[in-house]
């Protein structure tokens, strides 16, 4: 799909920004590149829709020089997602989204209805086709820049640390949702970021660039179970949990396989008899097809047993769920760091699969966190 053949980039003066670089991307890959400031990533990125020339190599898409194509014809083939969104707050939503479209030239019932569909699939209904940015969250405005990207059906899309603005929670939904859609639509992704977590949660392979050139190309699993030298080990941190506990990486490993649910349907009375009988606080809703739809606990059915009379009245949606393929250290960052009691484990069509809690995150976090300690001193006795 993408072939980078020995390109760099020099500019005035003999000063490589990019030197040699040569990488293959797949079909519907997913690669995020990542290294310290200075390193090329974004220099990179940028040639490959030239908006920066490169000046030595080539650059092929589906086997095409980009040397050998319009500028302006090559970039609305390919989708272009940035940290500052850039929206144009003149426009109405939809005609944000339908820019490139409409450049197309695209009529305008298909450009709507494009708009409508996409909207569809961040959970933002065609209400919004008529509003403006500024009526919109930071975390709303993001989501229309990617759906600007996304517009014109390219198989390619560019994305220069697209989410590096937004608080944590917002920052945290967006990037399990744009994940969840890259994979539904099959895109390939090219994501600049100077966040390792990220990379570790959204890529296929990690790229890892120093000097404008390449130190390491892998999976997550890969680079963080194999650091080519001292300088992707000191890069990734040595407390990335994968690294200590390799043989625990995804959620499915840990997580409790029976949590304690109920149905929509059920009254509170059912709901307080549940707790009592299974001890528990709160309990996870779910639908007869076993989708997970929210959750109640004992302080909401206490609050609202003389107003309500089913579950439907007061629970509320989850918080954080992840899917079972998760990586552990994304289900450690949400407990530990956000003070949850636990995180539901879902499938890729949202049915509830187990449950991870504090307690079932005590080893691996304990060994972590001590682990290497404790080695240390065994080999000194």
């Amino acid at each position: 799909m993408l072939k980078l053949e020995n390109v760099s980039k020099v500019y005035k003066g003999g000063k490589k920004a990019v030197n040699n670089l040569s990488l293959e991307i797949n079909k519907g890959e997913f690669v995020c590149f990542i290294g310290p400031s200075g390193c090329g990533k974004t220099t990179t990125m940028k040639m490959i829709n030239r908006l920066i020339e490169p000046s030595e190599g080539k650059i092929l898409i589906d086997g095409e020089n980009i040397l050998d194509q319009d500028p302006v014809e090559l970039r609305r083939k390919i989708g272009y997602v940035i940290q500052q969104i850039g929206l144009f707050p003149h426009m109405t939503i939809q005609e944000n989204i339908s820019l490139v479209p409409k450049l197309l030239k695209w009529p305008e019932e298909k450009r709507r209805d494009r708009a409508e569909k996409l909207l569809k699939l961040v959970d933002m209904g065609s209400e919004y086709l008529n509003r403006h940015p500024y009526e919109l969250s930071g975390g709303q405005q993001q989501r229309i820049g990617v759906l600007r990207a996304l517009a014109a059906e390219p198989p390619l899309i560019l994305m220069d640390e697209p989410f590096g603005a937004l608080d944590p929670i917002t920052r945290d939904s967006l990037q399990e949702e744009f994940k969840k859609l890259q994979q539904r639509l099959d895109k390939t992704i090219v994501f600049v970021t100077h966040d390792m977590d990220e990379a570790i949660k959204l890529a296929d392979r990690i790229v890892i660039l120093k000097a404008g050139e390449i130190v390491q190309v892998g999976t997550p699993d890969e680079i963080l179970r194999n650091p080519a030298n001292d300088f992707v080990e000191e890069f990734i941190g040595k407390e990335r949990l994968i690294q200590t506990r390799p043989e625990v990486e995804k959620v499915n490993q840990i997580m409790s396989k029976t949590p304690v649910t109920i149905t929509e349907d059920k009254s509170l009375s059912d709901a307080i008899q549940m707790m009592k009988n299974h001890r528990v606080d709160s309990l996870l809703v779910v639908d007869n097809d076993g989708v997970l739809k929210g959750y109640i606990d004992v302080e909401m059915v206490d609050t609202n047993r003389k107003s309500a009379k089913t579950i439907t009245e007061i629970m509320q949606q989850p918080q954080y769920t992840v899917n079972e393929q998760t990586q552990i250290s994304d289900a450690v960052r949400r407990i530990l760091k956000r003070g949850v009691k636990y995180v539901a484990v879902v499938d890729d069509e949202q049915k509830l699969v187990g449950i991870v809690t504090r307690s079932s995150l005590v080893d691996i976090v304990y060994d972590s966190i001590w682990g290497e300690e404790e080695a240390l001193v065994a080999d000194k006795v």
